[in-house]
């Protein structure tokens, strides 16, 4: 069943040839591996790996405090699309579904997902891996500004080089 949905969502999410080429060739490297484990199967090993696939820069030599995956983004001024990529540090997410309430944790202490679809403003399909729901593995699920309570996210877009940052 996991599998049906994983092939369902990769056809239904194809990229568009609106996104810029580096956006675009992220998505591409995200359809490729979607269902597989990406590297050790940490979470940062897909957007690594995607970056280094669509030739993007990303700086590593922060590793240790933050990774800086391209340009940085206001996900409240600029337009966020498929390819992007966010970095998660411990984001509290809550929300009702009827009459249920929701909590989840997203970054403890961080998580890197790679925006796969936009549904609406602040409304996104992450591709992911090393989540509860995929393991391991690359999946996607669904993420949205409004639930978020507290926490820090930055969101980035892949550049060619550090001069376009």
């Amino acid at each position: 069943m996991k599998i049906l949905i994983t092939f369902l969502t990769v056809l239904l999410f194809q990229p568009t040839t609106d996104l810029p080429e580096l956006n675009a060739k992220v998505i591409e490297y995200v359809n490729q591996n979607m269902d597989k484990k990406v590297g050790r199967g940490e979470c940062w090993d897909l957007a690594a790996g995607a970056m280094a696939y669509s030739n993007a820069y990303f700086d590593r030599s922060t590793k240790k405090t933050a990774i800086i995956f391209g340009k940085e983004l206001n996900p409240k001024k600029d337009e966020i699309l498929p390819g992007d990529i966010i970095q998660f540090k411990e984001v509290q997410m809550k929300w009702r579904e009827g009459n249920r309430v929701f909590q989840s944790t997203l970054g403890v202490p961080n998580h890197t997902a790679i925006v796969y679809e936009v549904n609406g403003t602040g409304d996104f399909e992450l591709a992911h891996q090393n989540t509860g729901a995929w393991g391991k593995k690359v999946g996607v699920s669904n993420f949205r500004l409004d639930r978020v309570t507290g926490g820090k996210m930055k969101f980035y877009r892949p550049v060619a080089s550090k001069a376009e940052m």
